[in-house]
């Protein structure tokens, strides 16, 4: 039977999770102070043990929403895709999973479970039980492994021209990752992007300098900003990358330059840029759409919760219908709507 220790974030600790096959960015002590910090929230370790021997690792954070501990891994508007498990390849994940709910609500203290797992399956929640709850969260990857020009068949025709076109038109890519003006470009072109939608970005430019001020010193981090003919930034792309994979963790442009088409372009010189490093797969974060035109594939990604009690639940799908409804005043209040 599986449990779940929690352990104090020691060298040995990070050495023996950055072993694991499946690790991520979101697993690495840089992701969890940049969370930490943003969301006041208290980062979490566990290992996972079979028979007394440490088989994996659980990762999370506490926070506390309406006087009460919740442990998110992640929680929803963390701007986090995933956390969860780092298991040897042995072990069953829907099994770590049933273990968790005893620990979240036992050592951790916890009134309030959520975990997005990048390799959990519904068929897994099935096999857990436990009274968990969950909606389908999708993501959609291009796998990086065959030649750029194969990757670029695989696109739609009208992506591949659009590509074209932002270079006829002058549109040139530039590493901006060292550039201290780089984050109020970025958050000045999201919120003309949310105008577009009557709202407001979901969270402050103070956000996107903690991501830059955590992982660029770690070289995890690729900024790219497209600039047109006449070197006006026209549109940026947040970038996050580690092991093997990269993260499309945000993008922005101005309406009045999209017929130039830059965001195809920043999504294409990323891809090229991380296959170069041996990264693997170029993950959106996310399933909307219009992301099929790169040729992406879909991948179904659970996003469990399970509360102590009802009314924990209630108050956590009250907290996410408020907060709609707050970003949709905030617009009408500062005139983006």
């Amino acid at each position: 039977m599986l449990r779940l220790h929690r352990v104090e974030p020691t060298a040995a600790v990070w050495a023996d999770r950055a072993t694991y096959p499946d690790r991520l960015i979101f697993h690495t002590p840089e992701w969890l102070r940049f969370v930490g910090e943003c969301q006041r929230a208290e980062p979490l370790l566990a290992t996972v043990t079979d028979s007394g021997q440490v088989v994996g690792h659980f990762t999370g954070l506490l926070t506390r929403r309406f006087g009460m501990r919740i442990l998110g891994s992640p929680m929803a508007g963390w701007t986090t895709s995933y956390m969860g498990f780092t298991l040897a390849p042995h072990v069953s994940r829907s099994a770590a999973l049933h273990a968790l709910p005893h620990f979240a609500f036992g050592e951790a203290g916890a009134a309030h479970l959520e975990i997005r797992d990048r390799g959990l399956t519904p068929g897994d929640l099935d096999r857990a039980g436990a009274g968990l709850r969950w909606d389908e969260a999708p993501t959609a990857v291009i796998d990086l492994n065959p030649g750029e020009d194969e990757l670029f068949g695989a696109m739609a025709s009208a992506c591949r021209r659009n590509i074209r076109k932002a270079a006829k038109s002058g549109v040139v890519i530039e590493d901006a990752t060292a550039d201290p003006a780089f984050a109020g470009e970025f958050y000045d072109q999201l919120r003309d992007v949310f105008a577009k939608q009557n709202l407001v970005p979901t969270y402050s430019v103070e956000r996107v300098r903690s991501l830059i001020r955590h992982l660029a010193p770690a070289g995890n981090l690729l900024l790219l900003r497209a600039r047109d003919g006449d070197g006006r930034c026209i549109a940026t792309a947040v970038l996050p990358w580690y092991h093997r994979t990269m993260y499309f963790w945000g993008g922005a442009s101005y309406r009045e330059h999209q017929h130039l088409r830059p965001n195809e372009a920043l999504i294409w010189h990323a891809m090229r840029w991380a296959r170069e490093r041996g990264v693997t797969e170029f993950d959106f974060v996310g399933g909307n759409a219009y992301k099929a035109k790169y040729g992406t594939t879909t991948v179904p990604v659970p996003w469990v919760r399970r509360s102590r009690s009802p009314i924990v639940a209630h108050l956590r799908d009250a907290a996410k219908q408020g907060f709609a409804l707050k970003q949709r005043t905030v617009a009408r209040l500062t005139g983006a709507a």
